[in-house]
């Protein structure tokens, strides 16, 4: 039998590798176990990346002080943490790589608490912590290990005793997760815990672990699979109140953090306005994200007020569950017969997509200055708007080369419409004519977006000079057409040098005035006593956009 007193950072290392390896050969087993109603990627995947990441990083080093490789892990799993499971994985060994900082070598006492430690960072880093999860088996486990620590013979005592707590703290999930027992599995992101802890404990005693080992119902591959779509099933793809799966980094940045301190529970807090499924975990360099929100260039935005964005992901967990289970509304159908026209546009801010919608676009893509849509989104975009010809409107002059792009991988005939500004998309818009040719279309769209004079105003982000315009970092800006016009510290200010830059007296007959996040009505009132007095045939529109980064963007025709 197997004994071991203690172990150091060289029998650690052989036990993260091989937790990772069993983890990857039972990817596609957890996969199949994943079955919450809101498609958030596939948890073994997940996990097996978030892993893999660490176990990278651990395999680079050559280190015997258990505390230095526990601490490497945790910073690789950070680095590479993916989805809900990733991220709590990750935040597990956090926890643990804290308590045994300082430690060469670890006893089953100090394994225990480096568990118990870990169970206490995870739960943290979770805004609403859902028993019944990879947190319960964790604590559970951590529980059991803690409570027979000093009585154990030793590590591997020890390590059987919280792997088999963890099996049967799995069994359980579905007692504390109706959805589970309804579906009939356990829960996939513990299976996955128990699965790197079988690898940690075969480590230990010099064990082959056999390529596929499940401690859920004895089912095989196809019919967690087909558990998994019926489970998805339960729910209709526009049930999803908060459609975008969203992953990023900040890189902590000493200039933005003076201005705005750091403080991980406060940063939380008011992410938790913008969505749900939300965990933040963070550490001297870097904070990390997951949150499901309707509006992830809002989340981003906040983001970097401490620093750069790193890392991004974003997923349409709306399409992502129609591939999964197909639209049941759709199946009892037949197929949409497609319209001669559909028209895609990518805007920013609630009120800019229901504007877009009420003009006659098909589709509209969240997208905009903080975050750009690939080609696979506009081209899946293309697709749903179900259509034999289809105009796409960046709207922006960073999304211009994906939208061109994306023609390439559309089954209709696409045109792009070369749109930099919203105000530009909606003066496009506005031409439309469906009795016309795709070509002519274009035509006319082009020349309407070219007509149209957009005017922007955000703040600087830096000191800067740029065309003889001095500007402090924090000042406002006023931005005419793509080029700056005025910064100064008074927004009104700024806003009236703009507006007298931009508008024509002579010519210029509408003003539309779209208010983002930023704007106060109090300012719309004072820019319309503005314009009132100064520009009195000039006939004024005002819409709530509720974009974000703009205070308000002014369309002037």
């Amino acid at each position: 039998m197997t004994t071991v007193q203690k172990i150091d950072g060289t029998v650690f290392a052989q036990m993260v590798l091989l937790g990772a390896n069993h983890l990857t050969n039972n990817t596609k087993m957890i996969d199949a176990l994943n079955v919450f109603p809101v498609p958030d990627g596939d948890t073994g995947t997940n996990m097996n990346l978030t892993m893999t990441s660490g176990a990278a990083e651990v395999r680079k080093l050559n280190e015997s002080h258990a505390g230095v490789v526990a601490e490497t892990l945790a910073k690789g799993l950070l680095m590479g943490a993916r989805g809900n499971s990733g991220v709590i994985l990750s935040q597990l060994f956090r926890g643990f790589s804290r308590s045994v900082k300082e430690k060469d070598s670890l006893t089953a006492v100090d394994l225990a608490d480096a568990f118990e430690a870990g169970v206490e960072t995870a739960y943290k880093a979770v805004m609403k912590p859902v028993e019944g999860t990879i947190l319960t088996v964790a604590k559970d486990a951590a529980k059991a290990g803690k409570k027979s620590a000093k009585t154990a013979k030793d590590v591997v005592q020890l390590m059987e005793i919280v792997l088999d707590e963890a099996k049967k703290s799995l069994q359980r999930t579905p007692d504390l997760l109706p959805v589970l027992k309804e579906v009939g599995v356990v829960d996939s992101g513990g299976q996955g815990l128990v699965t790197v802890y079988e690898g940690f404990l075969a480590s230990l005693k010099g064990e082959e672990l056999p390529e596929t080992s499940v401690s859920g119902p004895g089912m095989d591959d196809m019919v967690n699979a087909e558990h998994h779509k019926m489970h998805q099933d339960f729910m209709d793809t526009s049930e999803i109140e908060f459609g975008y799966c969203t992953e990023f980094m900040v890189k902590f940045e000493e200039d933005k953090l003076a201005e705005n301190a750091f403080n991980e529970d406060d940063f939380r807090n008011a992410l938790s306005n913008h969505g749900d499924s939300l965990l933040v975990v963070s550490d001297e360099e870097i904070v990390k994200v997951h949150i499901h929100a309707e509006y992830p260039g809002e989340v981003l935005t906040y983001g970097q007020q401490y620093g750069s964005l790193i890392n991004l992901k974003i997923e349409n967990m709306r399409e992502q569950h129609t591939s999964i289970v197909g639209d049941k509304q759709e199946k009892k159908s037949a197929p949409k017969e497609k319209s001669e026209f559909g028209i895609v546009t990518v805007a920013m801010g609630d009120g800019i997509k229901k504007l877009f919608e009420s003009l006659g676009a098909t589709v509209v893509i969240e997208g905009g200055q903080t975050m750009n849509p690939s080609t696979q989104d506009i081209a899946e975009a293309i697709n749903k708007a179900n259509a034999k010809k289809v105009l796409v409107m960046p709207n922006n002059k960073n999304i211009l080369m994906a939208a061109e792009q994306a023609v390439e991988l559309a089954e209709c005939e696409v045109a792009v419409i070369p749109t930099k500004t919203v105000p530009q998309g909606m003066s496009a818009l506005l031409m439309f004519h469906p009795e016309q040719s795709l070509d002519e279309n274009k035509a006319a769209m082009q020349e309407a977006a070219e007509s149209v004079k957009t005017g922007q105003i955000t703040y600087a982000v830096r000191d800067t000079q740029i065309e003889g315009i001095t500007i402090e970092k924090g000042n406002f800006m006023g931005i005419a057409d793509g080029k700056i016009q005025s910064s100064h510290q008074n927004k009104l200010e700024v806003i009236k040098e703009l507006l007298a830059n931009l508008i024509d007296d002579e010519e210029d007959e509408i003003i539309t005035i779209l208010q983002g996040e930023d704007g106060t009505d109090e300012e719309v009132e004072a820019i319309e006593s503005y314009l009132e007095e100064n520009f009195e045939d000039l006939e004024v529109e005002v819409h709530k956009g509720n974009q974000p980064i703009y205070s308000f963007i002014f369309s002037v025709e």
